[in-house]
């Protein structure tokens, strides 16, 4: 995989194959920039005249489209490609959710991994009853499959495993609440190993609506926010002692720390946010935002217990409030101009780091904030580590992209922005005219940016705005749009799309 650098800062990237994509936003520093080149700027998603696109080549051309491969009626994650295959996660036609290793060359199912719905008793519980399936987007590191599922487990999966079967399609099943417990023996069905992030001690999570965290794999070490949240009340937060971050052994699962931030007792909602990492002069930092709506920084390498038989410590090394910064405060979801949670991933790009704020897409819109942080701090630095704040920008989902200077982004209103990426000056904004979810792609000198009105948008990648091209798809696209190996991946809430210059396939 290629592995971006940039002045003064190290990106530190997952090895493995040229032109691969094995993690949420292709790297550590969670900056989704790609090296591909001769990518389409859009294509024909179907031979049927009614879901060409706005802007079809003529009949006698290539389509564009390699192959596209169904999937199911919500997909929140996205694909990830490593060693000829790719992986996504998705929900099931039994409301749980389902991961997938397909054929990279042909998306030919490989294999399905399903995991039941949530069954619980409690009547405060609010998870897992939207069907919106396995949102984390997975991650391959060294041969191994790390991915967060509806059930808020953590798995470490075998991608080999799941083949020793000797029927080609059968379907394997994760322990469910009536079955037993999938042990760390259970190599048959590919499962290295399970960590239960609601029933395990020291973590003991209360998610809310959704568990997405997509991992960070370090060293021997994987990172990932439990999702802990609210209740049915939207009020109370049952287990507010949990953890936002932790830190589990890549081989085994072990809880080895966690953090002790105490976010639970001021976050708002839910806490949805995927770790990021860069290295700040000389310095490796973890990078986290809070359901607080604070970015924080912690020291990868965890120090001791506080007390015998506890987990070990993230240390915290800097935190920013990107709502006081932005001066967002009062209430909280009814009111358009109050604070918010961070639900984006942080970006790492040159010794900065940047995040904004947004909600629950179905509070709707609101004033929200993004924000460019000087990442070589410590302590709190929100009042001196602000190196600028837009406040123009509406409540925001979206991870930001950043490539030549340029900062590429969009917020749930709507609008995409190109950015000053030192400064925060506005270069230009489109709006598409309904909520956007989905993070910018930047390759091959374009914008990828998908919308809920399944329109997947691209933008010439420069100072002025030049809209390219508009591909109407058959559904909305929340998750984001990637590039490997010269193929272009866009993946809407019903199918997997696989587009290459002169490509003509089905």
């Amino acid at each position: 995989m290629m592995v971006l650098t940039a002045a003064g800062a190290g990106l530190l990237a997952v090895p493995c194959q040229a032109g691969d994509w094995p993690q949420w936003c292709g790297n550590d520093a969670r900056n989704s920039v790609s090296a591909e080149t001769r990518l389409p700027a859009d294509f024909i998603p179907s031979r049927t005249a009614s879901d060409s696109t706005t802007s079809a080549p003529a009949a006698a051309q290539p389509t564009q489209l390699k192959w596209k491969v169904r999937l199911n009626s919500h997909a929140y994650g996205g694909p990830v490609v490593a060693n000829g295959r790719i992986y996504l996660a998705i929900n099931d036609h039994a409301g749980g959710g389902t991961v997938m290793g397909l054929e990279e060359t042909t998306g030919r199912d490989l294999w399905r991994l399903t995991i039941p719905r949530m069954a619980t008793e409690w009547k405060d519980f609010n998870y897992d009853d939207l069907s919106l399936g396995v949102c984390s987007t997975p991650t391959l590191a060294d041969g191994r499959l790390y991915v967060v599922t509806n059930r808020d487990e953590m798995l470490c999966l075998d991608p080999d495993g799941q083949l020793h079967s000797a029927e080609p399609d059968v379907v394997h099943v994760v322990a469910g609440s009536e079955q037993a417990p999938i042990t760390s023996d259970s190599v048959a069905v590919g499962i290295v190993w399970r960590y239960d992030m609601i029933a395990e001690d020291h973590v003991a999570a209360w998610p809310q609506d959704a568990a997405d965290c997509s991992v960070l794999v370090h060293g021997e070490h994987v990172f990932v926010c439990p999702c802990n949240g609210v209740n049915k009340s939207h009020k109370v937060v049952p287990h507010p002692d949990a953890p936002s971050l932790i830190v589990l052994d890549k081989r085994t699962g072990r809880l080895l720390a966690r953090d002790f931030e105490g976010v639970g007792h001021r976050l708002f909602h839910g806490e949805w946010s995927s770790p990021a990492l860069g290295e700040v002069n000389g310095k490796t930092l973890v990078f986290y935002g809070g359901g607080d709506g604070v970015c924080y920084a912690f020291d990868p390498v965890p120090a001791p217990p506080a007390n015998a038989g506890e987990p070990g410590v993230l240390k915290c090394v800097w935190r920013f409030d990107v709502n006081a910064a932005a001066g967002r405060v009062g209430a909280y979801q009814n009111n358009v101009a109050g604070p918010s949670e961070i639900i984006a991933t942080p970006v790492f790009y040159h010794n900065r780091v940047y995040v904004g704020v947004g909600q629950d897409p179905r509070h709707g819109q609101g004033r929200g904030a993004l924000a460019c942080i000087d990442a070589s701090g410590t302590g709190d630095i929100t009042a001196k580590g602000a190196v600028w704040v837009n406040r123009d920008i509406d409540r925001s989902l979206t991870t930001v992209t950043i490539t030549n200077g340029i900062l590429y982004t969009a917020d749930f209103s709507g609008r995409v922005f190109a950015l000053n990426a030192d400064t925060g000056h506005e270069y230009w904004r489109h709006d598409s005219g309904g909520p956007i979810w989905s993070t910018p792609l930047v390759a091959d000198g374009k914008v990828y940016v998908g919308t809920d009105s399944g329109d997947l948008l691209t933008f010439a990648a420069s100072k002025e705005l030049k809209l390219l091209a508009t591909t109407k798809l058959d559904s909305p696209i929340s998750a984001s749009p990637i590039a490997a190996n010269g193929v272009l991946y866009v993946m809407t809430q019903r199918w997997l799309y696989a587009a290459a210059t002169g490509a003509d396939g089905h």
